[in-house]
């Protein structure tokens, strides 16, 4: 009973038989250990692979969302300041206006806007209208309420400086202004993305 129940696989091999087979396991034995190291070196790599395509759509977001808040394509909040400039028995000189808007600019204001209906762009235009001024070609009348987000300190400063945006609306456009740093200005209005028609990709975009 003992002899037919037993696992005789390997009975009656000779021992240089046996240590052939003992090899033969041994290989089997590597080859899956290398087998499950390639796999995993491999599931490592596509691991970091994910990672940096993560970390490259990050990237790509974070850009475009900067760069719609620059082109004024989205509504934005932030600490800024308001300026109210009222007109008394002069009119508002559009230069002085566009002066404003460039110091600002030049002082870190990231996005801008007039009268709760304009937003200011690189391409924004500034002309005399009857009974007010025209920005993007729409007519706005005083009092001109300019929203700006950015630092309030040094948005301020850069208006208030010895000849600078204030001292030239009240001394040469008989204006009076008014200036309130803010927590936060909400910025609602946007502009439509205008498609270029004559610059393109340069070579090797």
């Amino acid at each position: 009973m003992r002899d037919t129940a037993a696992n005789d696989t390997y009975a009656g091999l000779r021992e240089s038989e046996l240590v052939e087979v003992l090899d033969g396991l041994t290989g089997t034995a590597e080859r899956a250990r290398r087998e499950v190291d390639r796999l995993e070196a491999r599931r490592d790599e596509l691991a970091n692979e994910n990672q940096a395509r993560f970390a490259a759509l990050d990237e790509a977001e974070q850009r475009v969302r900067t760069l719609n808040i620059i082109a004024g394509l989205v509504p934005v909040t932030g600490p800024g300041i308001r300026m109210t400039i009222n007109e008394s028995s002069t009119r508002v000189n559009v230069g002085s206006l566009l002066d404003t808007v460039q110091e600002l600019r030049t002082a870190g204001a990231e996005a801008m806007e007039l009268n709760d209906s304009i937003r200011l762009g690189a391409d924004t235009s500034f002309d005399n209208g009857v009974g007010g001024i025209e920005v993007d070609g729409q007519l706005l009348e005083p009092p001109y309420v300019l929203e700006v987000i950015g630092d309030p300190h040094v948005l301020r400063t850069a208006l208030e400086f010895s000849t600078g945006p204030i001292e030239t609306l009240e001394t040469y456009d008989g204006a009076t202004v008014d200036v309130e740093e803010l927590e936060a200005v909400q910025i609602t209005s946007v502009r439509e993305p205008t498609r270029p028609e004559q610059a393109e990709f340069g070579t090797g975009q």
